[in-house]
């Protein structure tokens, strides 16, 4: 695929939305207090995490999956093919790779949940803006 044929701008709006929803997503407002009880990661253990490494490389993933992205749906993709494929690919590949991977290693339907909605929804936004924008 040539990349010049990619949305930069959407393809950078795309990882930014799905930074911010991850912030959502994990924040006490939301699931956080259910993924912070299901890991065992209290108040104190996580402000002692390095955030700037940490939000930095959280985007940085963000980033590179969003490309990855881009470059399945191709330049002609729409805002719903965009949805559609971001939905199998978020639910399909990624929720069924840490369902297994929970399996294994004993962790909570809960814990799946809240991961795997998160990604889910991420790459289903992902899609649709890479799709959609043009």
């Amino acid at each position: 695929m040539d990349l010049s044929q990619l949305n930069f701008l959407a393809i950078i709006v795309a990882a930014v939305s799905a930074f911010f929803l991850g912030g959502f997503w994990y924040s006490r407002a939301c699931f956080g207090k259910i993924w912070m009880a299901e890991t065992g990661i209290t108040e104190d253990k996580a402000a002692q995490a390095n955030m700037a490494k940490t939000f930095g490389f959280a985007f940085l993933a963000s980033l590179i999956i969003t490309f990855n992205l881009a470059m399945f749906l191709g330049p002609h993709s729409t805002f719903a093919t965009g949805a559609f494929y971001g939905f199998l690919a978020g639910f399909g590949w990624v929720a069924m790779a840490f369902g297994i991977n929970d399996l294994f290693e004993q962790r909570s339907l809960k814990l799946f949940l809240v991961n795997a909605g998160y990604h889910t929804v991420s790459f289903t936004l992902i899609g649709a803006i890479v799709g959609g924008w043009h």
